[in-house]
């Protein structure tokens, strides 16, 4: 007696379908994350994104807080006037300078000994971070948007290798 054709099982055309429609609900969070990684990767190697470090001229911090927010008074595209305009501040020991961050996003790095200014630049490094991590879009968006995408683009992932393997494991099985 010949044997019964089997039911086609509907999990690959609904996980096909759910691939789809996955890949279009993440697509625009997922080019924004794609765009600034690829800036964030080279923001070593473009003084565009982030501006080179610039060496002091000894290894050792001979000066005092209110040194450095004097030397960074001084610099006036920075727009620092009290502590409360730095954002944060980037000892390099090792390379005898320190970087005085404002909240402006200018960079105003110092000599470690002598106060000197070595560099004013607007670093955009951390601008691209918070556009690459969603929290540029507020909060909403980051908890609503970009996270929601991480788990469609994990499903899209888990569901993409499954499209791949099924065909293997349908030959696999016919020829058992």
């Amino acid at each position: 007696m010949p044997e019964a054709p089997r039911a086609r099982s509907r999990t690959p055309r609904l996980n096909r379908k759910l691939h789809r429609i996955g890949a279009l609900v993440s697509a625009l969070p997922l080019l924004v994350v794609i765009a600034s990684g690829i800036f964030l990767q080279l923001k070593k190697d473009w003084s565009w994104v982030q501006p080179p470090t610039r060496p002091g001229s000894t290894q050792e911090l001979a000066i005092s807080w209110d040194e450095i927010i004097e030397a960074a008074r001084g610099v006036d595209r920075a727009g620092i006037r009290s502590w409360s305009d730095v954002d944060r501040l980037d000892v390099r020991p090792s390379q005898g300078m320190l970087k005085v961050r404002s909240r402006s996003r200018w960079e105003v790095q110092l000599d470690a000994s002598t106060a000197e200014v070595l560099s004013v630049e607007y670093r955009r490094s951390d601008l691209i971070e918070s556009i690459h991590d969603g929290s540029f879009f507020g909060d909403p968006a980051k908890r609503w948007v970009f996270l929601p995408a991480a788990f469609v683009l994990m499903g899209l992932w888990i569901s993409g290798v499954y499209l791949w393997l099924l065909p293997h494991l349908v030959r696999r099985r016919r020829r058992a």
